[in-house]
């Protein structure tokens, strides 16, 4: 089997990465590189570990979590259907199981808001991974810049910010600390609200249910 390691040093995945951050940086969009892709992968393999899913399933996660936005490169629109053809013959070509590739497939080509649904436990967990990493670091414009707008600020307030999976009381839980004087929660849930409704879903089909901490107050 191919494995995450394999796909995370992969040279022609990588270049697929770069080019497509470069082009959303072009196109003004928060970070959407090695730093987001791998802690999406990361965190998508924590979330099914932790709800004691098997290794397998836990590696074509974190692997379907590292390709799943190179679909950029052709354009952002519809980029998780590109991607996931893009996928498809990659893996193809690294001779990986044909169910193998079915499941990362269907993950990326279900990973965006608007199109895309939690139809397994794999896409399932790619969906809150990504949905909810939303941080400082994500930011590459400066806030005196005029191109600062309300995805740069949301994201610039957070200085702190993890996901908790509770097996037992069975949540995952997004816990993020953020400056106010930077950005109001109505500004997050102004730009975030479809995300957030796409991860509960997404969650519920984990058999959990998504919760939202913002400055240690429930949230949803």
């Amino acid at each position: 089997m191919i494995t995450y390691n394999d796909i995370k040093h992969n040279e022609k995945i990588r270049a697929y990465i770069k080019k497509a951050d470069e082009s959303l940086l072009a196109l003004g969009f928060t970070e959407h590189g090695f730093a987001h892709v791998t802690l999406v992968a990361e965190r998508a393999g924590k979330i099914l570990q932790a709800l004691g899913y098997d290794e397998k399933t836990i590696e074509l996660a974190k692997i379907s979590a590292f390709m799943h936005d190179i679909g950029n490169i052709v354009n952002r629109r519809e980029h998780s259907q590109s991607g996931a053809v893009m996928a498809f013959r990659i893996l193809d070509n690294l001779n990986l199981e044909p169910n193998d590739i079915a499941d990362i497939v269907t993950a990326i080509g279900n990973h965006d808001e608007g199109t895309g649904e939690a139809v397994n436990p794999i896409s399932a967990s790619l969906i809150i991974a990504d949905k909810t990493d939303v941080r400082r670091t994500r930011v590459r414009v400066k806030p005196t810049d005029a191109s600062f707008d309300i995805h740069d600020r949301v994201n610039y307030s957070v200085y702190e910010s993890h996901l908790d999976v509770d097996k037992e009381a069975k949540t995952i839980t997004l816990c993020l600390k953020i400056d106010t004087e930077i950005s109001d929660v109505m500004s997050y849930f102004e730009i975030f609200t479809e995300r957030m409704l796409m991860c509960k879903k997404a969650a519920n089909a984990l058999g959990t249910h998504f919760k939202l901490t913002i400055n240690d107050q429930a949230i949803m």
